[in-house]
């Protein structure tokens, strides 16, 4: 068999497809293996939860090991756990999935998102994604084939699109609208009018939209709203969700998808080849989750609830504009006063302070002059990272 040299030949064709040549490295992860370089950082970058997965919910996991449950389980995941998601979605917010058709277990809300847009997205397909959003919806978008048309998003309508922009940028080629809320990394989340007259606009163009609720239960002062669950909206509707925010279940990398049996049966099958199913221990451990772990989902909320208060009136009294995120845990504070691009401030800050945030600019050209703070941490950790913001600030403020 010929073998292939180690490197490219000059002139010749690249081994990578364009495809993936053409999405340049995660703008997060650059700051993340900074952050490893340094002592005394505090990181207010990373967008997970610093609690720990509740103790039940990691005693069911192992005592699903000690009981030998190491096997496959179905593609689409146990049965009692899809059930239990189907009624997890009626309970909460009236929207009917068969368990046995219309549910699907994937590994972590990512793949489940990956495999979404393969199965609907044929080469030349525009998905709508506004902007900012999370950085792995485009690239996703990206690989499958489609091409990405960002819908501007401001502060003066609290990074949220409006239905009219919407209809503005559908095109003959649109094949889906990719929503994600409460969003990452600006913290909206749209009330049920807003999400209404975005509907409407998806049925008028016959559109499809993937939903990505992985922080539904992260919303503060009101209820989530399904976009599922909106009228006209089921049938349109890939629903993704998950386990890692609410129940603090990050490396678990537990998710799900949602959506009309149709369409299901095409994501299953590209997970069925590429995935499987996901790990068993994380399917039982998210069996216990939904049984029994409301009261610490409750917990958790309140305690973001505070934090999210303390962060957001202390970037606005050092001088850093913020608008009060309704849901996630991330703070979306404008830089752009001091003169300095957000990757600036946020290499900077990171450098003289020792303090860790996410440029805008990561998430979208809307983010562009924001940083991305996440308040997942301690308040003795959030307050003292305001400490050296506001020394940050002053200086650069009079150099």
């Amino acid at each position: 068999m010929r073998t292939l040299p180690d490197n490219p030949i000059p002139g010749t064709r690249s081994r990578l497809a364009e495809r993936v040549r053409s999405v340049p490295p995660s703008g997060i992860r650059r700051f993340f293996d900074l952050i490893q370089t340094m002592d005394d950082v505090i990181s207010l970058g990373v967008g997970e939860p610093d609690f720990t997965t509740p103790w039940h919910i990691r005693e069911a996991a192992i005592n699903s090991l000690e009981r030998g449950m190491t096997m496959y389980t179905s593609n689409h995941g146990l049965p009692e756990l899809r059930r239990l998601v189907s009624e997890h979605l009626a309970n909460r917010y009236g929207v009917q999935y068969d368990p046995a058709s219309e549910v699907l277990i994937t590994v972590g809300v990512s793949q489940g998102l990956d495999i979404a847009m393969r199965a609907i997205i044929d080469p030349g397909d525009e998905v709508i994604i506004p902007d900012p959003g999370y950085v792995s919806y485009a690239p996703c978008v990206t690989f499958a084939g489609g091409r990405v048309s960002e819908l501007p998003t401001s502060e003066g309508s609290r990074f949220w699109p409006r239905a009219s922009e919407l209809s503005e940028r559908i095109t003959g080629r649109t094949k889906a609208v990719l929503l994600g809320y409460p969003n990452n990394p600006t913290g909206a989340a749209p009330d049920r009018d807003t999400l209404t007259s975005l509907a409407r606009v998806i049925a008028k163009n016959d559109l499809l939209v993937v939903a990505d609720e992985i922080y539904d239960r992260l919303i503060f002062e009101r209820e989530h709203v399904c976009f599922a669950s909106l009228p006209g909206m089921r049938d349109r509707t890939i629903l993704l969700g998950g386990f890692s925010k609410a129940y603090a279940m990050t490396g678990w990398r537990l998710g799900f998808v949602a959506a009309p049996r149709e369409i299901l049966d095409g994501i299953v099958k590209i997970h069925q080849y590429t995935a499987l199913c996901a790990p068993i221990m994380g399917q039982v451990a998210a069996i216990e989750a939904l049984k029994n772990g409301e009261s610490e989902v409750v917990q958790m909320v309140e305690e973001y609830g505070r934090r999210r208060r303390v962060i957001v009136k202390g970037l606005n009294d050092i001088g850093l504009p913020c608008l009060e995120p309704e849901g996630a845990f991330y703070a979306f504070p404008s830089v752009s006063r001091l003169g300095e691009t957000d990757e600036e401030f946020a290499e900077q800050l990171l450098t003289e302070e020792r303090v860790a945030v996410v440029p805008g600019s990561a998430f979208g050209e809307c983010g562009r002059g924001h940083v991305r703070c996440c308040y997942a941490t301690s308040l003795p950790q959030i307050e003292e990272a305001l400490r050296r913001m506001e020394k940050y600030v002053k200086r650069h403020q009079s150099a």
